[in-house]
């Protein structure tokens, strides 16, 4: 299904001049040999107000042209994906914050993690971050909940913030499929993937697309992750070029998909819940739920040591002046929320502007390169309004 798009960017109201300096800011570093190539795309109104490839991407070792059809992988983006799905099930009643995950997931009930909450896991402060699960483990449902009953706590739930790069999400993905009968992937295709028009993001990518995504690569020497990301290794990166572990729909950072897509997946949840031709994917109240920030000032993230402003498996720009530490840029709203990618992939959208951005590329830098990218390429976004 093609997605929606506008005439022209004046009419859902962004600049067509603004919405060129995007696009100049993320040639820039295909120009200059940065990247190999990228996506960006910029939507308003429920419709894509522009969307732009660049350069080329090696697909299963072979250099080509980027084009509106190559798919990449988007990591963490992922993780507001599986969110908004999780989000369904509050508002169908079936799930609640104050749950103990191993009333719902017995397997996890252990080594002192029987207290956490549903509220926590989302909140990355549930105490797990740096719990096992090797890559192997990921393809096997049985083999998964081994591993929850092995997995130790690093810190008291509630008592800091560490993020959690694939457990968290592991422990939803269950969740979901605890309380809905059916498997995670197909029940996010179902509630939030199809009926937003998403047919080119995938959470578990079909064999048939396998000739659409850009191999992952290191732009520059690897370096060790940071603080809570110990399980973001150059090795682990480098896995998802491997076609049976992007079957798998890694919940935290497995999704495959192209900045269209990412953009667009935003302009429901900031539009009341509806998309341009008015199909309900969820209800306004449960959006505003979710995306309430519940982290406190002394949940900070290792990064910058500033309050991580979390909301339900989501990042939220605040008001405090630091939103382009988060990914924001300078120039959206402090209701502005989203979650961004390991290697530099954006994704976030504006409800006060009805501004959303998407950003792929497969090149890992280190990052304070993707910091300064994200910054521009935000900044310059959140300008887009007329």
């Amino acid at each position: 299904m093609p997605l929606p798009v506008a005439s022209k960017p004046e009419d859902v109201g962004i600049d067509s001049e603004k919405l060129e300096a995007v696009f100049a800011r993320a040639q820039r570093d295909v120009d200059d040999g940065t990247l190999q190539g990228c996506q960006v795309a910029v939507a308003r109104g429920g419709v894509l107000a522009g969307f732009r490839c660049f350069g080329k991407a090696a697909i299963k070792g072979e250099l080509q042209p980027v084009t509106e059809d190559t798919l990449y992988s988007i990591f963490s983006s992922t993780k507001a994906i599986v969110a908004a799905a999780v989000w369904t099930l509050f508002e169908d009643g079936l799930l609640r914050l104050d749950e103990k995950v191993a009333e719902i997931i017995p397997e996890f009930g252990t080594n002192g993690k029987e207290v956490i909450t549903v509220e926590q896991t989302m909140l990355h402060i549930g105490g797990f971050p740096m719990a096992p699960f090797r890559p192997d483990d990921w393809q096997d449902r049985e083999t998964r909940l081994a591993r929850f009953a092995k997995w130790r706590l690093n810190f008291e739930p509630g008592s800091q913030f560490m993020y959690h790069a694939t457990t968290a999400h592991w422990v939803l993905a269950e969740i979901i499929e605890r309380r809905t009968g059916k498997d995670f992937r197909a029940f996010i295709r179902q509630r939030i993937l199809d009926p937003m028009g998403l047919d080119q993001l995938y959470v578990g990518l079909p064999e048939s697309e396998d000739g659409r995504v850009a191999d992952v690569l290191h732009m520059t020497p690897p370096v060790p992750p940071p603080g809570g990301w110990g399980e973001v290794t150059p090795d682990a990166i480098l896995s998802f070029n491997i076609p049976a572990v992007r079957r798998v729909g890694v919940p935290g950072g497995g999704g495959i998909a192209r900045a269209a897509d990412l953009a667009m997946f935003y302009q429901p949840l900031i539009n009341g819940g509806l998309t341009h031709d008015g199909r309900r994917i969820m209800k306004a109240e449960t959006i505003d739920f979710a995306t309430t920030v519940r982290t406190t000032a002394r949940h900070v993230d290792q990064i910058h040591s500033l309050p991580v402003n979390r909301a339900l498996a989501v990042v939220v720009a605040g008001g405090d002046g630091n939103a382009h530490l988060r990914g924001f840029g300078h120039n959206t709203s402090a209701r502005a929320f989203g979650h961004g990618g390991a290697g530099g992939q954006i994704g976030w959208g504006d409800p006060e502007s009805g501004i959303s951005l998407g950003y792929t590329t497969n090149g890992f830098l280190d990052l304070e390169a993707y910091g300064r990218r994200n910054l521009a390429l935000s900044s310059l976004a959140g300008a887009c309004r007329i």
